[in-house]
């Protein structure tokens, strides 16, 4: 397999190269034919390389920037002053052809607005969207699109988001004619805004696309849908009351301190911790860290927004992924669908 090159502003997100650094270190681990470009002040990253072999270090080019956007400046303001930022300077990488993607934790307003402007967006898409994989309860994931990137969307929008959506997942999940669902506060057709409504009939009017009607947010894990698509108000709420519940479920399921409850008997107590064993091996499909990345689809190149708050591990799996969709090509495989239709 051929070398690929990704961007990363490595002082974005609220830890900066803390977590960034040791995350890209991994990641070059994990994949021998990764090289990144990393963005940001030379003088915090480079102590934090200091004990990585030589082989890992070859593969990591650090590109000096003392400048950085930080999640306190408005999206304006943020774009006025972004010359020589770190989280710019990784857009432009890619907007040049010295690397394949870009991924950032840092401010989305301004990564959105970046990306929109430097590079190019795909014919017949008016806005590009935040899309991420939701897992489900049989084992699988669906795709969930808006998350952020757009708080008002016209019916026009959503149409959009769902033939995008609809490419992605066939591409990435290898779902053929996936079904897509409106996110909605009812099924009846009579149910929410008046651009949702609007949006349904757009999506049924398409021969090429397989509507299955609206869903509400309790449903959104069971896998009746392939490609769920909201605005960015209200997929981002949905996403990270997903994110919260699992999270916090499974650090209650973690915690042992309730196995020593006096009253249970060995035997008992054994069955107890098996049982909770078993069901978090299985909720470690619902780790949210595992999803982390949102890609802004709808350019013409792969850009991935990690969460501010990403751990190591989450990071890592940011950069897995936007390496995925670069050697998949997919901004070109949505665009070839959009002719298609």
């Amino acid at each position: 397999m051929s070398r690929l090159t990704l961007a990363l502003d490595v002082m974005g997100g609220d830890f900066g190269p803390r977590i960034t650094i040791p995350a890209s270190i991994l990641a070059l681990e994990q994949d021998p034919t990764l090289e990144l470009l990393l963005f940001g002040d030379s003088q915090q990253i480079t102590p934090l390389l200091q004990n990585s072999p030589i082989s890992i270090q070859q593969r990591l080019h650090i590109c000096h920037c003392q400048r950085e956007i930080n999640n306190q400046q408005g999206l304006s303001y943020a774009l006025r002053h972004s010359k020589g930022s770190s989280m710019r300077l990784a857009i432009e990488a890619v907007q040049k052809g010295d690397a394949k993607a870009c991924v950032s934790a840092g401010n989305t307003a301004a990564l959105m607005g970046l990306a929109k402007v430097l590079l190019p967006s795909l014919p017949g898409i008016d806005r590009p969207a935040l899309l991420s994989l939701i897992p489900t309860i049989n084992n699988g994931c669906s795709v969930m699109l808006d998350l952020g990137a757009n708080i008002e969307c016209r019916a026009e929008n959503l149409y959009q988001f769902a033939l995008m959506g609809a490419i992605f997942a066939e591409n990435t999940l290898n779902i053929m004619y996936p079904r897509i669902a409106l996110l909605n506060i009812g099924i009846e057709e009579i149910k929410g805004y008046k651009s949702i409504r609007d949006a349904a009939h757009l999506i049924e009017g398409n021969a090429n696309l397989q509507y299955v009607g609206f869903i509400e947010g309790n449903l959104l894990l069971n896998g009746v849908a392939d490609v769920i698509v909201s605005d960015g108000f209200n997929g981002n709420i949905a996403l990270k009351t997903l994110e919260g519940a699992m999270m916090n479920l499974m650090s209650v399921l973690k915690e042992r301190s309730f196995f020593a409850y006096p009253r249970l008997n060995r035997m008992v107590s054994w069955l107890v911790k098996r049982f909770f064993n078993n069901s978090y091996q299985r909720l470690a499909h619902f780790n949210p860290e595992q999803y982390n990345g949102a890609s802004l689809i709808g350019l013409n190149a792969v850009v991935v927004k990690a969460h501010g708050s990403s751990t190591v591990n989450s990071f890592v799996y940011a950069i897995k992924d936007a390496a995925l969709q670069a050697r998949q090509a997919i901004p070109n495989k949505i665009l070839i669908g959009l002719e298609k239709n």
